[in-house]
Parts: structure tokens; sequence; C-alpha cells
């Protein structure tokens, strides 16, 4: 089993994310992301503050359980963030959810659950930007966001749920959440999407997928004023210093190549990058993380 050093942690907080007219297809567990079977968990301790985690399969990946693969399944990083926290003091809520965009997430009715547990005084992060790229409007998914951070909107005849629906920019997506968690009390986070595993042709250096979600999340925070966490570039530089070679230890062995999803050793330093964001911009109170985990 490949480990991530406890040391890694210390350097990162020192160094420091088609419309049509189409029969509509009927909505299954595989297709309506609101039926999945997919059980979501709850503050083990309600009295105490949570930190809450909203996203996408690369936040928490199926059952959170590596498909039953152990550390060489596919792993979120919202799993072994838990690791870095005094759970005697805080609770750490991974809802996110496999497959889904900042649009769907919201429209499959995950997110008004997830509304439920927010509170005063917790914190909600959110990454999201995988899936927002997908198209608008198909009989599959119908995921995608337009691009951008304004107030356009499409409205479409939704093919896989045979509903109207009006479709809203990335940016007015994050914003929504935004003013959804302050309205509970809460304090926002938002992540950029963590950099995917695709290296350009001089092999040494990686490639900026989803760039522009990642500018856009930016523009959100700066604009809202929020505490923002570039898991996009600065997983990318953490690729990039430790050479491909040992990236692809991070990463389960598939055919074709998994570039996306990581195994437990890839979702603990994408965890540590996470944590070192916190930290450096003091989102929590110092007495809230795990001494023996960071390190501190």
């Amino acid at each position: 089993m490949i480990r991530v050093q406890p040391c890694l942690i210390i350097a990162v907080l020192i160094s420091c994310l088609a419309q049509g007219n189409v029969r509509a297809q009927p909505l299954t567990a595989a297709t309506d992301p609101a039926k999945a079977q997919v059980q979501l968990p709850e503050p083990a301790r309600p009295e105490l503050p949570s930190l809450i985690l909203i996203g996408d399969s690369t936040v928490r990946n199926g059952s959170d359980d590596g498909q039953g693969k152990g550390a060489e399944g596919q792993w979120g990083w919202g799993n072994p963030l838990a690791g870095y926290f005094d759970l005697n003091k805080i609770n750490v809520v991974n809802r996110a959810v496999g497959g889904l965009s900042s649009r769907t997430y919201r429209t499959s009715g995950h997110w008004d659950r997830t509304r439920r547990f927010i509170k005063k005084g917790d914190w909600v992060a959110l990454q999201f930007g995988h899936n927002d790229a997908s198209p608008i409007n198909d009989d599959s998914r119908a995921r995608g966001v337009l691009r951008g951070t304004g107030s356009e909107t499409q409205v479409i005849d939704n093919l896989l749920t045979g509903k109207p629906e009006t479709v809203s920019t990335y940016g007015a997506y994050l914003r929504r959440y935004v003013a959804d968690i302050r309205a509970a009390g809460a304090t926002p986070v938002i992540c950029s999407p963590v950099a995917q595993k695709r290296w350009a042709a001089n092999g040494t250096t990686l490639e900026r997928a989803l760039r522009d979600f990642s500018s856009w999340a930016a523009e959100v925070a700066r604009q809202e004023h929020v505490a923002f966490i570039d898991l996009n570039e600065n997983v990318a530089l953490r690729y990039e210093a430790l050479g491909r070679d040992k990236v692809e230890a991070l990463f389960p062995r598939a055919e074709p190549p998994e570039t996306v999803h990581t195994n437990l050793a890839g979702a603990t330093l994408n965890a540590q990058l996470v944590v070192a964001g916190l930290v450096k911009q003091k989102v929590l109170p110092d007495g809230v993380y795990n001494p023996r985990s960071t390190n501190r």
C-alpha cells in the first residue's frame, strides 16, 4: 500500500479547484441523482460545530469505500480530510456526491437535504467543476452549466426530467451556495476543482485542466469575500514537484489510465492541501485541528 508520509503536510503548510424536444427518458436510480442509492453522513455530534463538504466524486467517491478495493481504489479528498481534525471538537461531514455539478447538486435535492444540517458557526467547503462542462441538456446526465460568472441564463426543456429548467452560469450557482450558507449563519469556503493528471508534451509540466472553472471560482470568491483554496493550481504544482513517476502512484492502476480520481494516497495529498489552505487563511480556529496529524 502506498503511504503519503506525515511530513508532507509540514512542507505543504510551509509552502503553502444539447438541447431538444426528444421524449424524456424514465428516471431511475442510475440516471436520476435524486434517486441514487447513496447514503450521506450526518453530523455525528450535532452539538459540535461542523465542517460540511459538498462537491463531486473527487471529494466523495461512490460509497466512500474505495469500491471495495482498499487503498488502491478511487477516493475523494473528503475522506482523509477528517483525520486532520479533532473530532471531539468538530464534525467533518462529507456530503459530496459523485457525478454531480454545481447545478445538479442543487436540482437533485441533495443541497436541500444538506442545508438541514447547517447551523450558525459551521463552515461549508464547496468544490465543483469536473462535471460542469458536460452537456447542458441530454437524456443521460443533463448537468452542464453556462460558462462564466455572469447573470446569463438559458431556458431548456430538460430531456432527463421532462420539465422546464432555467440554467445559470457556474459563477451564479456558486454565488447561490454562498448566499444560502451565509443565511444559515455559516461560513463558506470555495475550492477550485482539483488538478487532473494530464502531462504536457515535455512530461514535467502538468496541463491546467479546468483552468477556466478555477479562475471563475476565484472570481466569485473575490467578489463575495470568501476564502478561496486553489486546488487546481496547488495540486498541479505539487505533482510537478513530485515528478511523473511518483504521481502515477497516487492514482489507481487502470486501463485506460485514470487521470481524474485518485487512490487513497492521492486523496490524502489533496486533503493536506485543503488543510494547508484553511490554516493559511485562518478559516477555522486552531483548536479544531488534530495536532498529531498536522504536526502543529
